[in-house]
């Protein structure tokens, strides 16, 4: 869709009670404009899973276009049974076309605990943000964040892509799991979903 533009205000709110199964996708990416007035756009995403509830989140990219301004938060309450599986990507401007402002976070509590708080920014204001430390010379990032009470989680994270000019992605356990989190950079999205895929591919064959 394109949206949000500058000045919207977008909110979605998902709610799956006591042993409800759900998958959200989007049929396109999500396009960042700059609308008619400078200020920012936000995109708020509230979730709350019930007991054994299950929710995969997989929407399309959010692109970020040159002008735009947008702050998206999710917050995620789960229940201690409840399944998680949280997909997002960023492309930070167009084909040869510099980046807006993107700003993300993620916050995410099991049974009120905290178990994840994540915040991102890209592009203009941000400082760095295309330095070694962060993307580099990568324009798509993205996570794959899997929340099960079943999942054996291991110590050790795991690099994916060996290759760093064609991005790398991590996938590590979280402190306060049973979760795992794969973090990704790359240079197209098409790379950066593979990453993301083959992230997948592990988490899967670990509960084979």
């Amino acid at each position: 869709m394109s949206a949000p533009l500058g000045g919207d205000r977008l909110a979605l709110d998902i709610t799956a009670d006591a042993q409800a199964e759900l998958e959200v996708t989007t049929a396109t990416a999500t396009i960042a404009l700059r609308g008619p007035t400078t200020a920012p756009a936000t995109y708020d995403v509230r979730i709350t899973l019930g007991e054994n509830a299950s929710l995969n989140w997989l929407p399309q990219p959010l692109i970020s276009t040159r002008g735009s301004t947008v702050h998206q938060t999710y917050d995620v309450e789960l229940a201690p049974t409840s399944r998680l599986l949280l997909r997002e990507e960023q492309l930070l401007g167009r084909t040869a076309e510099p980046p807006g402002h993107l700003s993300t976070r993620l916050t995410v509590r099991r049974e009120g605990q905290l178990l994840l708080d994540q915040h991102t920014a890209y592009g203009e204001r941000a400082p760095a943000w295309d330095g070694p430390a962060v993307l580099g010379s990568h324009r798509a990032t993205g996570q794959l964040l899997f929340v099960d009470p079943g999942l054996a989680t291991g110590s050790q994270p795991l690099l994916i892509g060996a290759d760093p000019a064609q991005g790398c992605a991590v996938l590590a356990p979280l402190a306060h799991g049973p979760a795992l989190l794969a973090t990704a950079v790359a240079p197209t999205p098409s790379r950066l979903r593979h990453l993301l895929d083959t992230a997948l591919a592990h988490l899967t064959a670990l509960q084979e």
